[in-house]
């Protein structure tokens, strides 16, 4: 499921991801219901010695925006054992730290580009398309490549998954309504989380991006996921508060791509 290019034989990013039982509306903006009002997402505020955790709840300060938002990469991801700085350039200042958790789950992001010992990753923090450097040489840093590429086209409101340049398959799904866009660009899958009973969709799959238009939505702050909907009458259409509601089959085929999957927006 994953080809492996791994340090000391470690194993890559958990096909499954780590299964979390947690009320995933709280962490979710746009998942149904209505939204609970503007709030600030922010995270605790950065000091100079102590750079914020790169996590879904933080507001950075001071990192790089994603210079090539709709480019492709070779599919290498990196998860640090420990908490990592991220520089703002190659050998750079610290601007956050990267943990080794992410929702109680594994921290895996896309590599986007490299400059020497240096790899360039996104980041799931706000601002969206944030992106940092960590050292090739951090500690019990692991890489590996995942084949699968998530293509969203907003216009057309399709999901498309690849493996190895191969279509697995192609969706209708219900997108962003007009006033509470899904946010376009280049992100990545953030976790895997199994919500508690009674939530609309048996597995929910986080996304390192955020709604553009509300802070917060069930008391979280606003991140954008992949998720199933019982009521198939939405696909097709823009009626969400920012996630995209996919059908079943779809569900069942994205359960098995490893976190750190770049997820593509567009339209």
């Amino acid at each position: 499921m994953i080809e492996r290019r791994l340090r000391g034989g470690s194993s890559g990013p958990l096909a499954l991801g780590a299964l979390l039982p947690v009320a995933a509306a709280l962490l979710i903006g746009g998942c149904g219901g209505p939204p609970s009002g503007k709030a600030s997402a922010k995270g605790p505020e950065a000091t100079a010695a102590e750079p914020p955790e790169a996590t879904t709840f933080a507001e950075l300060r001071g990192v790089p925006k994603d210079a090539t938002p709709r480019a492709a990469t070779d599919g290498l991801v990196a998860h640090p054992a420990g908490a990592v700085p991220v520089a703002d350039r190659p050998g750079g200042r610290p601007v956050a730290t990267l943990p080794a958790e992410q929702l109680k789950g594994p921290t895996w992001v896309p590599v986007v580009e490299r400059s020497g010992g240096w790899l360039r990753v996104l980041l799931p923090s706000r601002p969206d398309q944030a992106s940092g450097w960590i050292s090739e040489r951090s500690p019990g840093l692991r890489t590996a490549r995942t084949p699968y590429v998530v293509k969203v086209d907003l216009a057309r409101r399709k999901l498309t998954l690849l493996k190895s340049s191969r279509r697995v398959g192609s969706w209708t799904v219900a997108v962003g309504a007009a006033r509470t866009p899904t946010p376009s660009g280049r992100t990545f899958l953030l976790a895997q989380l199994a919500p508690a009973k009674g939530t609309p969709s048996p597995l929910v799959l986080p996304l390192g991006t955020h709604s553009a238009t509300l802070d917060t939505f069930g008391g979280g702050p606003g991140t954008v996921a992949l998720h199933g909907w019982p009521d198939r009458s939405v696909f097709g259409k823009a009626v969400t508060h920012g996630c995209v509601r996919v059908p079943k089959e779809a569900l069942r085929e994205l359960s098995r791509v490893p976190l750190g999957t770049l997820v593509h927006i567009s339209g």
